[in-house]
């Protein structure tokens, strides 16, 4: 579960942990500007993810800290040259080009964040969002397929994002061409969210700029990518990964059986969300994936129907945090010796591992454990896994 507080030393009690946690639930944090430019310069920085963002406050009690202790931290995970540290002039300009373009930085934990999104465990600590802000509050359906779309599929995505923001939805969607262009569409009057690979300043693929336009006065676009970022091909499964974590669901139209499309059905399961899928002939390729998704469990669809049934039961229930991670205590305590490092160090190799099998073979509390990771992160020598595995680089 997400920690945030602003103050204190590194000596910061539980209590104050346990209060972080509540306000971040409750939606209680509002950031001053200078923290805000503390948390952007923080995740702008070289080899800092949304977890090793979320581990450095929680260990460090807030962002300037944190930024203070990154070089200490490289050298002892063995970097071998200084990880770059994003400047307080870099992250100034682009919070001025933000407010230029009209974006709001929005930080975990605030008000305005997405409630759904605050759920996943590698939410973005900040997110670029404009638009109509408050259609982020509602509830949101993605619907995503194959970029190279049947006439058929397309007309099918069209009617089921239209159906279901009547119904009261917000469609989630990715901006790419095919499947997702056409339920961007067809929920333009309803209110609609595009997730972007990229920078808010570079729309992948250009010609849905003026798409992008009709989609922003009665819907939203998000990102949280840096103003600038021109979307390269491992972005994508990221962007994928936030429109499966606004949604409640996701409707699989059209997917071939690789596809960017079965990823985002993946990070959907993995998240606890929703999946449905759209069946289709056995003679198209682009329906491999969606038949495939049905006959590993996946909701079959053929109207809105059949997605809200699925869905009504779960619009009562309170929106949760993820499950609280162990109290690990006071970070006074949390540093690895030399001899204690060198133990876990030689348990990680190129082969995934799971983290509560390194605290178990190195005999190392898992605060320890997770300070060496965190270290070895920051100099760029870890990899993190699904199901909280890990892996040397």
């Amino acid at each position: 579960m997400l920690q945030i507080w602003f103050g204190g030393s590194m000596a910061t009690t539980r209590k104050h942990a346990r209060d972080g946690r509540d306000a971040a639930a409750r939606g209680g944090i509002h950031l001053t500007e200078a923290q805000r430019l503390d948390w952007l310069r923080l995740i702008r920085s070289d080899n800092i993810g949304p977890r090793t963002f979320r581990a450095l406050l929680n260990h460090y009690g807030g962002a300037t800290a944190a930024l203070e202790a990154l070089p200490e931290l490289a050298r002892r995970g063995g970097a071998t040259k200084p990880a770059r540290i994003c400047s307080r002039e870099q992250a100034q300009r682009e919070l001025d080009a933000s407010h230029r373009l009209g974006i709001a930085l929005i930080a975990l934990g605030e008000p305005d964040y997405p409630a759904r999104l605050r759920m996943i465990d590698d939410a973005p600590p900040l997110l670029g969002a404009r638009g109509k802000l408050p259609v982020l509050a509602t509830h949101m359906i993605g619907v995503v397929g194959s970029r190279n779309a049947s006439a058929a599929g397309a007309k099918f995505a069209e009617r089921i994002a239209h159906d279901l923001g009547s119904a009261g939805f917000t469609i989630v969607s990715g901006l790419a061409r095919g499947i997702d262009a056409a339920a961007h569409r067809s929920s333009l009057t309803t209110g609609t969210v595009a997730v972007l690979a990229g920078g808010h300043d570079r729309i992948y693929p250009a010609e849905h700029i003026p798409l992008l336009e009709s989609i922003l006065p009665q819907g939203a676009a998000v990102s949280e990518m840096p103003i600038g970022w021109e979307p390269r091909a491992r972005d994508f499964p990221r962007r994928n990964r936030l429109i499966s974590g606004l949604s409640l669901g996701v409707v699989i139209v059209e997917a071939a059986r690789r596809s960017g499309s079965l990823i985002t059905a993946r990070l959907a399961l993995e998240q606890g969300r929703e999946v449905f899928a759209v069946p289709g002939s056995p003679l198209d390729p682009r329906a491999d994936g969606t038949n495939g998704l049905i006959k590993q469990g996946a909701t079959l669809v053929t109207d809105a129907e059949d997605v809200l049934q699925v869905l009504r039961p779960i619009l009562g229930q309170r929106t949760e945090q993820p499950a609280e991670e162990p109290d690990l205590g006071p970070p006074a305590v949390t540093e690895p010796g030399t001899s204690e490092r060198a133990r876990i160090v030689a348990l990680l190799g190129p082969t995934p591992v799971g983290i509560d099998d390194l605290v178990r073979l190195s005999q190392s509390p898992p605060a320890i454990v997770r300070m060496v990771l965190l270290e070895l992160e920051i100099a760029g020598r870890l990899e993190r896994h699904g199901g909280g595995q890990v892996s040397l680089i």
